[in-house]
């Protein structure tokens, strides 16, 4: 066989079997790249662990995972059984509505609402004067709960299903660490030299600073929002405060569907006073810790500037989802180290061809 059509029949042959393994890991993805965070996050406490277990790996990975699983899936596992709950609770609420109707009277707190209080309760008596209408109103509801609550089931069944698997892939990393290291540093080193070791150092610190960022400010943010709870006397303190922690991770709109809806029920309560309170704490002391506390915990782990920290989880969140929190601020940080090296690399030639030097 020709010399060339051989090298072009081996590299043919090498492109099919990476372009199978991309296939075949493509589906695990997401969930891969959230395990390989968690272990790039939590290697200290692995180290620790394993010198307690006196360098047994399979136990260190072993501690690590069950240390996982009480802190990631039974808080999860509580907050589903919680808003399982809640929805037999909305639906045994509607059951008697779809067979008795409305009420005579409405609510008290429905005519207090600002701007269209009087409205709604004008509306209420209206339906409760027309039974074919608020039937027509109520069925219009039904639906679209009962789709909402098969969709939060579903989601939440399948976030407790990729969970499980993190932790899974946790193990296996954890167990074999030392090997996945030396890989690493090695094929850095060979592919570019120092600037790969520094580039493997940034991404480490930059994947933790996010981390610690992100999980920090959610903690704080569900402390604060626990100290709001319990001076409002909002019920259910504790799966509120699970909730916040989980739902902080998400940008802009997370946390603020918790205090929100306590502010809700305060006022649905008759507690006026308490709902401006809670909406008050949640503008200022809640989100306050979002808008200020997770900016500073990142950029103090991270080498970026907090510009391009703020545009990295967002745009990350937008094209990957939630992993995005962690891939997009990693990537605009080696895009950075690139840019700086290509920029000094060609000042240094530069200055050379000005002295007359060989670049």
């Amino acid at each position: 066989m020709n010399p060339s059509h051989k090298q072009l029949l081996q590299i043919a042959l090498v492109a099919l079997l990476l372009t199978g393994c991309i296939a075949v890991l493509l589906p695990f993805t997401g969930t891969l790249l959230f395990a390989i965070v968690i272990c790039v996050v939590t290697r200290p406490v692995r180290n620790r662990l394993l010198t307690l277990c006196r360098g047994r790996s399979n136990l260190a990975a072993l501690l690590v995972s069950i240390l996982l699983l009480l802190l990631l899936v039974a808080p999860v596992a509580l907050l589903s059984g919680s808003i399982a709950d809640g929805i037999e609770l909305a639906i045994r609420y509607l059951k008697p509505l779809l067979e008795d109707g409305l009420p005579a009277e409405p609510p008290g707190w429905l005519a207090r609402l600002p701007l269209v209080g009087r409205d709604a309760a004008d509306y209420w008596q209206k339906l409760v004067a027309s039974r074919e209408e608020m039937n027509n109103l109520l069925h219009q509801f039904v639906e679209p709960t009962r789709n909402l609550a098969l969709a939060t089931a579903a989601l939440l069944a399948q976030g407790l299903l990729q969970l499980l698997l993190v932790i899974f892939f946790v193990f296996f990393i954890f167990r074999d660490a030392h090997l996945y290291a030396d890989a690493l540093h090695v094929g850095s080193r060979t592919l570019a030299g120092d600037l790969g070791e520094r580039m493997l150092a940034l991404v480490e610190g930059t994947v933790t600073g996010v981390m610690v960022g992100i999980v920090g400010t959610a903690a704080a943010q569900s402390v604060v929002a626990m100290i709001g709870f319990l001076i409002a006397g909002v019920p259910g303190v504790l799966i509120l405060t699970v909730a916040m922690f989980f739902l902080s991770m998400v940008p802009v709109i997370g946390g603020t569907l918790i205090w929100m809806g306590a502010a809700i029920w305060l006022y649905s309560e008759g507690q006026t006073g308490w709902a401006v309170f809670m909406v008050l704490w949640g503008m200022f002391g809640i989100s306050g810790v979002d808008n200020f506390i997770k900016p500073i915990l990142i950029s103090r782990s991270s080498s970026l500037p907090l510009l391009l920290i703020v545009v990295g989880v967002f745009g990350g969140v937008l094209v990957f989802g939630f992993i995005g929190l962690f891939l997009g601020p990693t990537l605009l940080a080696l895009g950075q180290v690139l840019i700086r090296e290509w920029l000094a690399h060609a000042d240094a030639r530069s200055g050379a061809a000005d002295e007359g030097l060989p670049p």
